[in-house]
Formats: C-alpha cells, sequence, structure tokens
C-alpha cells in the first residue's frame, strides 16, 4: 500500500479546532475594523434613539390621557419610529408632531450610510477585500511568509500546506496567474508591494517562523529580507537569486541562513538533461555531479533475483525507494531481492545511470 500523504490524511480535530479559533478572531477583529470604520453613524443612530426616547419620556402622554411611557417604553417607540412603524399613538401635543416625521428620515438615512453598510460588509467578505485577508493574516503566529505568490511562491505554498504550515501570501500584482488560486487555496493574500515595512506587518512578520523570498527581482528579495530581519531578527530567511556567487556573497555578509540560486539549482539538471540522463533533480557534491533517476526493472534485466546491497555496491549506487505495484518501499532492506517490473527510484552519478541502464538493457552483460 502507498503510504498516505499529509494531504490524504484526515485533518485532526486540533487543526480543525484551531482553524475555527482563528476564524473567530479575524471575525472580532473585522468587527472592530468595521465598527471604527462606521463608528460616526453607529454612534449617530444611537444619539437619535437615545434623545427620542428621553423627550418622550418626559413630555409625551397617550392621547386622551396624562399617562407618560416609561423609559424603555419611549425608546422602544422611538427605535420602531425610526424603521416606521408606531408603537406609541400619534400624540397630541403639536411640539411633538414633527418628531413623527423627522426622526423616521433621519433614522432612514443613518441607518442606510451606517448601519446596513456595516452588516453587508461584516457578512459579506468578498466585499472586505483586502481587509478581510488582513483581518485572517493578523491571527496567524509561527507561519511562513512567502513574498512573491508567481509560479515558484505557489508551488511553494502548496508544498508547505501538505505539511500543514500555514502560510501568508505577499503579491504586488493582484491580477496574477496565481491569485485566485492562493485565495482558493484560503491563504491570506496581501496584494500589495512586500518592499513596505507595513505590509511585512500586516502579514505578521514580528511573529512568523520564516519568509520566503520569491519575487523574479534579486534586489527587491535582498530588500524585503533585510526589512525582515530588522523587523523579527530570529526569523528564518530563505531568500530566491539567480546568481550563484552573488547567493553566495549575500548568505555570507548579511547572515542570512539559506539563499537558493535558480541557476545554481537548474544548472545541473541541464546538464544531465544534455547527457541524456533520465534525473528527477540533479546537484553537485564537490566536484560530483548526481543525479535523482528512475527506473523499472525490464523482463531480461540482468540483475533480477539479486539483492538490493548487490546492485548498489556493484554498480555504485543508492536505491532510495522500490515501487511495486501499489507498494512504495522507501529505504528497502539490503536484502531485498529485485524483480521484474520493480520500480527503482536510485541516487548515482552519470557514469552509474549508464552502467545500471546497460544492465537493464536486453543483451547486456554483468
Amino acid at each position: 500500500m502507498r503510504p498516505k500523504t499529509p494531504k490524504d490524511q484526515a485533518v485532526p480535530l486540533s487543526v480543525r479546532i484551531r482553524r475555527f479559533v482563528r476564524r473567530a478572531r479575524a471575525e472580532l477583529r473585522d468587527a472592530q475594523v468595521l465598527f471604527r470604520e462606521s463608528r460616526s453613524s453607529l454612534l449617530l443612530f444611537a444619539m437619535i434613539n437615545l434623545c427620542g426616547g428621553i423627550v418622550f419620556h418626559l413630555a409625551y402622554t397617550y392621547p386622551g390621557t396624562e399617562v407618560r411611557p416609561s423609559f424603555f417604553q419611549a425608546l422602544h417607540g422611538t427605535f420602531t419610529l425610526v424603521f416606521f412603524e408606531l408603537s406609541l399613538p400619534f400624540p397630541d401635543q403639536w411640539y411633538l408632531q414633527p418628531l413623527f416625521f423627522l426622526i423616521p428620515i433621519a433614522g432612514l438615512i443613518v441607518a442606510t450610510d451606517g448601519i446596513v453598510r456595516f452588516g453587508t460588509a461584516l457578512f459579506n467578505k468578498q466585499e472586505r477585500g483586502q481587509k478581510w485577508q488582513i483581518a485572517m493574516a493578523s491571527t496567524y503566529s509561527n507561519h511562513v511568509i512567502i513574498c512573491g505568490m508567481g509560479k515558484v511562491g505557489y508551488r511553494t505554498a502548496l508544498e508547505l500546506i501538505k505539511f500543514r504550515r500555514e502560510v501568508v501570501g505577499i503579491e504586488v500584482d493582484e491580477k496574477g496567474r496565481f491569485v485566485e488560486s492562493a485565495l482558493a487555496q484560503q491563504i491570506p493574500l496581501i496584494l500589495s508591494d512586500a518592499r513596505r515595512s507595513d505590509d511585512l506587518v500586516k502579514a505578521g512578520v514580528e511573529r512568523a517562523d520564516a519568509i520566503i523570498l520569491a519575487t523574479h527581482d534579486e534586489l527587491t528579495n535582498l530588500d524585503i529580507a533585510l526589512d525582515a530581519r530588522e523587523l523579527n531578527p530570529k526569523i528564518k530567511v530563505v531568500l530566491r537569486l539567480f546568481d550563484p556567487d552573488l547567493a553566495r556573497r549575500v548568505e555570507k555578509g548579511f547572515g542570512i541562513q539559506t539563499t537558493i540560486s535558480t541557476s545554481g539549482v537548474a544548472a545541473p539538471l541541464f546538464a544531465a538533461a544534455a547527457m541524456r540522463v533520465p534525473s528527477h533533480y540533479s546537484f553537485y557534491v564537490g566536484d560530483t555531479l548526481l543525479n535523482l533517476s528512475d527506473l523499472v526493472i525490464a523482463a531480461n534485466a540482468r540483475f533480477i533475483g539479486w539483492r538490493v546491497e548487490e546492485l548498489e555496491q556493484t554498480v555504485t549506487l543508492t536505491i532510495v525507494s522500490i515501487t511495486h505495484g501499489d507498494e512504495l518501499d522507501v529505504h528497502p532492506n539490503a536484502h531485498r531481492l529485485l524483480c521484474a517490473g520493480d520500480k527503482l527510484l536510485v541516487l548515482a552519478s552519470v557514469e552509474a545511470l549508464a552502467r545500471l541502464q546497460a544492465l537493464n538493457s536486453p543483451g547486456a552483460v554483468r
């Protein structure tokens, strides 16, 4: 059986509870922000009701009687009057009669401007846009920030999510190719320029565990990295650069823990491909080019029935895993026998891979 990956496994109860708590905290923070934005209208609406309640309590009498409403009856009467309902009959007092026309008009204007807009924005998160994304990001801690949600940044985010790491993204291009995909993955995404320290703060850089700089501009990545280190000296910085020499100098000169040169990663893979080596990934260890490659054992391969250790010693390679049908055996036992149809994932030099291909080819000799 294929072992389950983090993506296959059911989400643990603790994770679901943490997501629920985060959502509740984001909702509370969003409501606070909305209240601050709408507080003038909300306070004016409250003042209309309060003043109307006081006036009606002190001056209003039920028609044909001397009975006055209690303060709460008068307050309720004012509130219903705002929405064109009469819980208090139309008064006999001439000086109160204009209020029965003015209060609904004033209340309708204030309610439309403040309360309706507040309620709509509170429950319609799409309309909230970036403010809701910032509210969600404010609830994250010990997370990973990815600056540049392009192809590299988005694929990195997906890998982190597989291992249940929490991710917040920053992307300068609101029409970027992977913006909608990132939002669909429920990744809080701040559409702004990460070179501004304020935007790093919105992404929670002071609480983050790591930051990955994956934009297409080396100087932008370096600029953001230095700002992030200033805001959070303990943050793990992973910096994407294109020049391997610059990557080494930056790592040494600025104390940035990890710099990844795109050309340094790609060059060995291109070299392996040019030599017709079927490689998934290539890298140098010293002066030796090692390749991660797979091979399906042919029906007439010379090493059928060999032990794992025998093939490793003969060809000078490491068998990382063996797939037989749906069964994946990672780091197989040295005494396991090799069978036709087995799919080997091996780590080897170009020369070793050539010898392995020869042994797997028809008519090959040991």
